[in-house]
Formats: C-alpha cells, sequence, structure tokens
C-alpha cells in the first residue's frame, strides 16, 4: 500500500493537473464598440485622383437655391394691425362708418321703397369700400404680390373673389327689391291689407334728406378717399358713361348720387305721385342692380376661369394676333392663349412659327416687338391711364415647309 501511494503522491507533487476546460479570463470594457461595418475602405484616399478614376457614384453637383419659395407666411390679424400706417388706419376707420351709416339709411328707410333700395346700394358701396382697405392693408406683406409655389401668383387673385361675392349680393339684392316692390304693387292693386306686421307709412321730410344726404356724402369720402369701385367699373368699361367726371363715369357711384338727389326731391309732390314714383325708383334701383351684379360677376368669373374678356374681348385679340401674323419673319401663329390673371395682371403665351433666316438678334427684336404690340394693343398703352401689364411668353418655331 506504501509503494502504490508514493508514485501518487509524487505525481501530484510534481505538476498540476490538465484542466478539461478551456476558460480563459475576459475583461469587459464599458466604453462603446466601434464597428466597421459599413464602413468604406479606402477612405482616407477619397479626393484622391485614383479614387476619382475608379469611383462609380459621383457626388451630385451643388443645387442653386429655389428661385420661388415654397410657401410665404400669410399675416394675422394681429400682424397686419400692427402693419396698419396712419394713412391706412384713417382708411379703415372710415370704412367702419361708411358700414354704420348704411345701417343707418336701412334703418331710416321705413316708410319709403326708395329709400331702402338707395340703402342696398350704400350697401354695396361699403362693402366695396371695405375689400379696398383689407387690399390696402395686405400689400404691406410679401405674400400679396410676390410669387410661390403655393401661390404663383401671390395673394392678388383673392380679390378676384371678393369681387365675385360682391356681384352675388347685386345679384341677390336687386331680386329682393323687385320682389318686395312687386309685393306692395299687388297689395294696392287688389286692395288687400298688407299681411307684414307694419304698415308702411309715408316717411317724413326730414328722413328722406338726412337720408339722401347722408348717403350722397359717404359716396364722395369713400370715392375720392378710398377709390372704391374704381378697379371694378375698369374691367366693366361702362362705354355710355365715359364722358361724364371722373366719379360720374364710375357706374355705381352714378346710381348712387343720381338716386339719392333723386330721392330728396319726393316729399316736394302729391302723394298719389310720391307713392307711384317711390316704387318706380325702387323697382329702376333693383333692374340696375341686377344688370350690373350681371356684368360684374361675368367679368370677375372670366377671371377666375382664366379667361379673357378685357379690353374689347375676342375682337381685340383676334386683331392682335392678325397684326402678329403680318409681321416680317412669321409664317403663322400656331397657338395663342391669353387670359387674365387679376386686375394689374394679363398673360399670353403664344406659338409662332417663323421662317428661316433670322438669327439671334433678330429674334430678340421680334419679341420685343410682339409684346410691345399685345402691351399697346390690350393693355392701354403707356401714359393711358392703364395700369395692367402683359407678361408675353413665346415659343418660336422654324417652318419645315419652307
Amino acid at each position: 500500500m506504501s509503494s502504490e501511494s508514493e508514485p501518487l503522491q509524487n505525481g501530484s507533487q510534481g505538476g498540476a493537473a490538465p484542466n478539461p476546460f478551456n476558460f480563459q479570463t475576459q475583461v469587459i470594457s464599458t466604453t462603446p464598440v466601434k464597428s466597421n461595418v459599413g464602413q468604406r475602405r479606402g477612405h482616407r484616399y477619397k479626393h484622391s485622383s485614383v479614387s476619382a478614376q475608379h469611383q462609380i457614384f459621383q457626388e451630385p453637383p451643388p443645387r442653386p437655391p429655389p428661385v420661388l419659395p415654397a410657401s410665404l407666411p400669410t399675416p394675422t390679424i394681429k400682424e397686419a394691425w400692427k402693419s396698419l400706417q396712419r394713412d391706412q388706419r384713417m382708411r379703415l376707420y372710415w370704412g367702419l362708418c361708411h358700414v354704420a351709416i348704411a345701417i343707418f339709411i336701412f334703418y331710416r328707410s321705413g316708410g319709403s321703397l326708395a329709400a331702402m333700395a338707395l340703402s342696398h346700394l350704400v350697401f354695396f358701396d361699403a362693402g366695396s369700400a371695405a375689400v379696398c382697405v383689407v387690399v390696402d392693408v395686405l400689400g404691406n406683406f410679401e405674400v400679396w404680390r410676390r410669387s410661390s409655389i403655393r401661390h404663383p401668383f401671390g395673394l392678388e387673385r383673392a380679390e378676384i373673389l371678393a369681387g365675385f361675392a360682391m356681384s352675388i349680393f347685386l345679384l341677390f339684392g336687386g331680386f329682393d327689391l323687385l320682389s318686395h316692390n312687386l309685393k306692395h304693387i299687388l297689395e294696392s292693386v287688389g286692395n288687400h291689407e298688407a299681411h307684414h306686421e307694419h304698415e308702411h307709412d309715408r316717411i317724413s321730410t326730414g328722413s328722406l334728406d338726412l337720408v339722401s344726404a347722408a348717403a350722397i356724402a359717404s359716396t364722395l369720402v369713400s370715392a375720392y378717399g378710398l377709390k372704391n369701385h374704381a378697379r371694378i367699373a375698369k374691367v366693366m368699361r361702362v362705354s355710355y358713361l365715359s364722358t361724364l367726371p371722373s366719379i360720374l363715369s364710375n357706374p355705381f357711384h352714378f346710381l348712387t348720387l343720381f338716386f339719392s338727389a333723386l330721392i330728396s326731391l319726393l316729399p316736394l309732390l302729391s302723394i298719389s305721385l310720391y307713392d307711384w314714383l317711390d316704387r318706380l325708383i325702387c323697382a329702376v334701383i333693383s333692374l340696375a342692380m341686377f344688370s350690373l351684379g350681371m356684368r360684374v360677376a361675368v367679368a370677375q368669373g372670366l377671371m377666375l376661369l382664366m379667361s379673357y374678356g378685357g379690353n374689347k374681348g375676342d375682337v381685340g385679340v383676334t386683331a392682335v394676333l392678325r397684326e402678329i401674323e403680318s409681321e416680317s419673319g412669321i409664317a403663322r401663329v400656331d397657338g395663342a392663349q391669353f387670359w387674365q390673371v387679376h386686375y394689374g395682371l394679363c398673360m399670353a403665351n403664344l406659338k409662332v412659327i417663323i421662317t428661316n433666316g433670322l438669327d439671334e438678334l433678330a429674334l430678340g427684336k421680334l419679341r420685343n416687338r410682339i409684346s410691345a404690340l399685345i402691351q399697346n394693343r390690350l393693355g392701354e398703352g403707356y401714359g393711358t391711364g392703364g395700369n395692367v401689364r402683359w407678361e408675353v411668353t413665346l415659343e418660336t418655331t422654324v417652318d419645315a415647309t419652307i
């Protein structure tokens, strides 16, 4: 036993027994491990000539900033109020006074159909004055005139929408006055009592004079101070009033001033003549409102539909195209589009077939002649008071048949 235990003791003392498991001590680092996945080899030589020769995907060239911004900030009511200048603030206050005068005339018109019809005209004048004030205030901001991707022509086309809404007011106001007048005529002819709550008594002389004076004063102040209806009247182009003075040549100012003066003379007439003339004035005002509202709606609708119905309409456009085709170097006009963007801007897009032999200098002169021709014929020329600007786009193609 002693002899067998000695070798075991000698073996244990001579060397350690072999470990069947290969365990190795590892130290875990707290720093983040930097991965080489996706890292391009040779990035140090990115700008070298060797890398440029073997690089398949080149870097895109730097792009210039866009000419048109995506959108421009629309002013809030607080920003618009802070941007008001002194004259704009005075115009705003007068616009509110004009609305108050229209309400006053409406409530003092009881007993006179003509005075009630006059209040509708004054309401329309007050609405137009309010639109002029809003347009003047929005002109302080860049979004009103500057083009952007969201609003290619700025916000100036919003004025066309406001004018179209005013034309709808004229149409409905004319229908309302006409129906009201017919109801009173039928009641008087049939000797029936009125079915409404209050009976229309004859208005007093002082009330009629006060109503007429308020309408005349408010119309003159808005016409001179705010120049309301100026753009709408220029689009309508009422030729039979063009020979009158500046204010009377505007059909809306003419109606308000003329009927205000006529209504002030009603108390001087007899009772029977007063009744018939009162109804006649109401009927004439309603028909005039309907007629003017229809013309304004057509003029504004053509702008909204990107058409042109301005100076002489299609006749003027046809005459301009005929003059363009008569220019030297032009074979024919292959296509033409004319349309009015808003009150101050029109656009013309032409596709012209030219003859051979025109160099760049001659082609540039031809473009200038065509642009000047369109501006002078359709834009009422320079120096004649017309502020309509034409932007002409000309596409030229050489005639292959020659």
